[in-house]
């Protein structure tokens, strides 16, 4: 959103504070994003503070995939375009479409994997086998999912996203070819009521599987929501974890150097105290000369004065 005038407004900076959030490596993330909410808070814009702050740091495949599809963009347009492209042939199930874009995706998915790692290595963050294999989880999910796919998309997935269960990894490629019913005999057709049982069967069947998928999948949102929001106490814990040590050693650098600053000052004060005791001794030493002299002035004077009687 912008301003009449044309000028960035508050949203405008935050949608950049949150792109740069997601292209740092996850060990970069939580000390830039406490440090972007602090200035918003500064800056009185309580809402995009808290925006910020909410952000997630992503895990290393989630940062991988966000990376992807920020540095190939040409390719991820065509993978989403794909993605689209898969659902809608699903929906139709039209087996020929379905096995040629399920080739499509399984050789796809492996190369943009592959680049991923390949990017992530350049940036200086390797990924293991196990974390590579994440990132083709999230893309399969971005296949399968529209709402996976806008998170992409955007460039802003937070942790490995998986493909439903009725659009699996294999799910396109297994799809049975659908065929026109071959005709039955009249003689040998089943009596409608048993028919009818057996499809009543059926469906209560298959709406118990779909009801124990959307339970599993809900759950499985709820582990991930739990585990995420773990991740983040313990993310923040080290973050102040760190800034405590980091005001621990401040203070001990103030203290070493304060102390050194004392042991300056206790050196110097010796040394006056040696000063002052010597010139003690030297004015002791004046203050004993200038009697002598003054007494030898006295008798001088007195021995003029009777010189001077004499004479007389």
């Amino acid at each position: 959103m912008r301003r009449e005038d044309g000028r960035a407004g508050p949203v405008d900076d935050v949608e950049a504070v949150l792109d740069e959030l997601y292209a740092l490596p996850p060990s970069d993330f939580v000390a830039r994003r406490e440090e972007r909410a602090a200035a918003a808070r500064t800056g009185r814009r309580a809402e995009d503070a808290r925006r910020i702050h909410a952000a997630r740091r992503p895990t290393l495949a989630a940062w991988a995939a966000n990376l992807l599809r920020r540095s190939r963009p040409d390719e991820a347009r065509q993978f989403l375009e794909l993605g689209q492209a898969l659902r809608e042939a699903y929906a139709t199930l039209d087996p020929s479409g379905l096995k040629e874009l399920s080739a499509q995706r399984r050789r796809i998915v492996s190369e943009l994997s592959r680049q991923a790692a390949q990017l992530a290595r350049t940036a200086g963050h390797p990924l293991s086998d196990t974390v590579q294999r994440d990132v083709e989880t999230t893309l399969r999910a971005v296949l399968a999912d529209p709402e996976a796919a806008a998170v992409w998309d955007a460039g802003r997935v937070e942790n490995v996203l998986t493909p439903p269960s009725e659009f699996g990894a294999e799910a396109v490629a297994a799809a049975p070819v659908r065929r026109d019913p071959a005709p039955t005999r009249t003689s040998r057709a089943e009596p409608p009521t048993a028919r009818r049982r057996k499809d009543e069967a059926a469906e209560r069947r298959r709406a118990e599987r779909e009801e124990r998928a959307a339970r599993a999948r809900e759950e499985a949102r709820a582990a991930e929501a739990r585990l995420a929001e773990r991740r983040d106490a313990r993310e923040e814990a080290g973050v102040a974890l760190e800034r405590a040590g980091e005001r621990e050693r401040e203070a001990g650098e103030r203290v070493a150097e304060l102390e050194e600053q004392l042991g300056r000052a206790r050196t110097e004060r010796e040394r006056t105290r040696t000063e002052r005791a010597e010139a003690q001794e030297r004015d002791d030493a004046a203050a004993d000369a200038l009697a002598g002299a003054e007494r030898e002035a006295a008798a001088a004077a007195r021995r003029a004065e009777r010189a001077e009687r004499d004479s007389a």
